[in-house]
């Protein structure tokens, strides 16, 4: 859940991928905001973790769902269907991680890209 004071800080898309993350109690979602780093590959990350591959693939077809219904917005590209542990839905602003959480500490893409600005979302699974 995005505390009050941080509602409307991030685009349309951003919050429509995280209320997809959270309808499936995606845990650990944390937001990069990459728009003032020189050479980033878009503007935001949103990167959560899950329990199990099913987990990995059910969070990311309720985003994918969630972004259309919404925004009527598809994914320009996504990897990592084939084993769901890290599927990557490329937005081309904006991209979502959802990671198996061994796999998420081990690609360490919050200490890849310290010099963004976090925010660590809280939720109550």
């Amino acid at each position: 859940m995005i505390k009050e004071n941080q509602k409307n800080k991030f685009p349309e898309l951003v919050e429509a991928i995280k209320d997809g993350m959270e309808n499936l109690k995606a845990s650990n979602i944390t937001i990069l905001d990459l728009t003032e780093l020189e050479n980033s590959v878009c503007d935001y990350f949103i990167i959560c973790d899950a329990n199990s591959n099913t987990q990995v693939r059910a969070i990311s077809n309720s985003v994918e769902d969630n972004v259309r219904k919404t925004l009527n917005e598809k994914p320009w590209h996504v990897e990592g269907l084939d084993n769901s542990q890290w599927i990557l839905m490329d937005y081309v602003h904006v991209a979502a991680h959802v990671f198996q959480a061994e796999t998420r500490d081990f690609y360490d893409l919050e200490g890849l890209w310290g010099d963004a600005k976090v925010t660590v979302l809280e939720n109550n699974f």
